[in-house]
């Protein structure tokens, strides 16, 4: 039986319920959280309670403000799952998916990403560069893997937003495209330039 005084135990529940808070926070995979990850993490409805409990945690060291509603747990945070936390719905793609599969050889610090308005952002560390695609585009998830906590483009999906968007855009590598994915692919964007553009790099890769 607790023998305190009623202050002294009502300030140990309020300790508790702060440590479970910071707890479920840890039970996350996530590194990045926004303000609506937090709200259903916490199951916190009330905004002023949300906002109140993000400043106190933010004041501990707890959760560390990246930018207006974009929040870390430490240090070692992943960029792309931040550079896909700050518009929603996003993905990685162009150049930041064709260095990683060797399709472009040219080294960027910019993440380069896929939303709904054309933007060049910094944040903490890291340059993020947004490229608008049309929402019929943009809100079809065919050739996006979706791990780690973001969304990234395949190798094919990546060419195409390329070529969709610098029609000329030289290309160092193409021995990892596959071209049947890409004429699956290229559907989603109902575009016939789209379908010559494609039609002309492969012409071109097979002489």
């Amino acid at each position: 039986m607790y023998t305190g005084t009623k202050r002294n135990y009502k300030f140990q529940q309020i300790i508790s319920n702060m440590d479970s808070l910071i707890a479920k926070l840890y039970q996350s995979t996530k590194t990045i959280l926004t303000n609506k990850d937090l709200a259903l993490i916490w199951q916190e409805n009330d905004r002023d309670n949300l906002n109140a409990k993000i400043a106190y945690y933010v004041k501990q060291k707890s959760l560390i403000r990246l930018t207006r509603g974009v929040f870390a747990k430490n240090k070692d945070y992943s960029s792309k799952e931040l550079a896909t936390s700050l518009y929603i719905p996003s993905y990685i793609s162009f150049e930041t998916v064709l260095r990683k599969d060797g399709v472009i050889f040219q080294h960027y610090d910019t993440i380069f990403v896929v939303a709904k308005w054309p933007k060049n952002v910094t944040v903490d560390k890291y340059t993020i560069t947004f490229r608008k695609l049309k929402d019929v585009v943009l809100y079809n998830s065919t050739g996006i893997v979706n791990k780690d906590n973001y969304s990234i483009a395949t190798t094919e999906r990546a060419f195409l937003d390329m070529i969709y968007l610098f029609p000329n855009y030289y290309f160092d590598n193409l021995k990892s495209i596959n071209w049947e994915k890409c004429d699956e692919i290229a559907k989603i964007y109902d575009n016939k330039e789209l379908i010559k553009r494609l039609a002309k790099y492969r012409k071109n890769y097979d002489q």
